[in-house]
């Protein structure tokens, strides 16, 4: 298995980017993902996992907004 991944995220500024993320031992990638932009952490953005189909392994990161 894998130890790494490639996933997409959805929404905010980062709509269309790919993340690598270290994938658990369960081979799950982390829940969240905080994007850093040029703005710095102080303009972070959070992105919660979820499956981009039900029935398969595809994950993707949607944006649920900024990390105040």
């Amino acid at each position: 298995m894998a130890s790494s991944v490639q996933i997409l995220l959805v929404g905010g500024t980062a709509d269309g980017q790919t993340v690598t993320v270290e994938l658990d031992p369960n081979g799950r990638p982390p829940l969240t993902h905080h994007h850093i932009g040029s703005g710095g952490l102080a303009h972070a953005e959070i992105y919660e996992l979820e499956n981009a189909r039900e029935e398969s392994r595809d994950w993707r990161y949607r944006w649920t907004g900024p990390a105040m």
